[in-house]
């Protein structure tokens, strides 16, 4: 059992949503109720019943799901903590974690840890936030569209799964755009917040590298049909959700050297930018060397200077300065120095 106590009743606490829906070809169900006592009094044995839990905030709710399906107390703190995603079969169920993706905002990619419970006729979902991915699926087993109200619980966990990664898609999409932008800015006007971006978006690839990896060999167990509560006619869903894993960490890994590629353009395009500045100080202070060394010259207090004396000799010292500087810039310029 676990733990961590809480002093409000699972009726009150904020945060939860507890749901529970019940299907088969013929009938359906749903019952939302935040007391799991009254809602696992409605779990049909003749029917598919997937019980959601969204938000893990109520020890009390999961220790009650924990105690009625037997859940192995490792596997309970599996769901509360930060996991990678892997498929471990236990007894009486097979248990399946993963990361789900939302969206990317600026360089950072919302995401949250999804669990599931899959036995003979029901699948437990838990997930750490409210609101998912699944209103439009939920929508399609109410209104008995597709095949899943006429397969099982193995079934239903292919879909939500495929859902999750199918999601994948829509963030790497985005990310390719964000990297586009960024390439734009990096040839435009490089600087410290593009390179920042670059170095955030990194790490969340990163990230999604942590988390594709393991999820390809979790699906890779259930492939190999290792998992008897998979049956041998929906693996092959399962398999194509295998393919598209492996196409996005393929295009992840593009875009993960694209970034690398990024970071090494800013960094030249920085270093040419500087050098653009230090050749102008440069090609400024060699004009004004020639026109410092007459202004010292004649900056010397000795007593015979004869120019000093001279009529003219303030115009002349004036023109030749001048004359230098036009000379120089007619120079540089041709050399293409500036």
């Amino acid at each position: 059992m676990l733990t961590k106590a809480t002093d409000m009743s699972p009726a009150i606490k904020p945060g939860v949503i507890l749901e529970l829906i019940s299907y088969n070809r013929e009938k359906y169900n749903k019952i939302d109720s935040a007391d799991p006592d009254e809602l696992l009094t409605h779990l049909q044995p003749d029917q598919v019943n997937w019980v959601n839990l969204d938000g893990l905030s109520n020890i009390e709710i999961i220790e009650k799901l924990q105690a009625y399906f037997c859940l192995h107390p490792l596997l309970v703190d599996d769901v509360l903590a930060d996991q990678r995603p892997k498929a471990e079969e236990y007894d009486d169920y097979l248990f399946f974690t993963l990361k789900m993706l939302y969206k990317i905002e600026g360089t950072s990619i919302d995401y949250e840890q999804i669990s599931f419970v899959l036995g003979s006729n029901f699948l437990v979902s838990f997930q750490e936030k409210e609101g998912d991915l699944f209103e439009g699926f939920r929508e399609r087993i109410r209104l008995d569209l597709g095949k899943v109200r006429k397969k099982h619980a193995d079934y239903l966990l292919y879909r939500l799964i495929d859902i999750i990664v199918d999601n994948y898609y829509n963030v790497l999409d985005r990310v390719g755009d964000i990297i586009d932008e960024i390439e734009e800015t990096v040839y435009e006007n490089p600087s410290n917040e593009t390179f920042y971006k670059i170095q955030s978006l990194k790490k969340e690839l990163i990230y999604l590298r942590k988390a594709l990896y393991p999820l390809r060999d979790a699906l890779s167990k259930i492939v190999k049909g290792e998992s008897e509560y998979v049956k041998e006619e929906n693996i092959r869903y399962f398999s194509d959700v295998y393919d598209h894993v492996s196409h996005i960490i393929d295009s992840m890994d593009t875009f993960k050297d694209l970034t690398s590629s990024l970071m090494d353009i800013h960094i030249n395009a920085m270093n040419t930018k500087m050098n653009e500045v230090m050749k102008v100080l440069t090609v400024i202070s060699t004009i004004f060397m020639p026109l410092t060394f007459i202004v010292g010259v004649y900056g010397m207090n000795f007593k015979f200077m004869p120019e000093l004396d001279w009529k003219y000799g303030y115009y002349v010292v004036w023109g030749i300065m001048g004359l230098i500087f036009i000379s120089m810039m007619i120079y540089f310029r041709k050399k293409k120095w500036f």
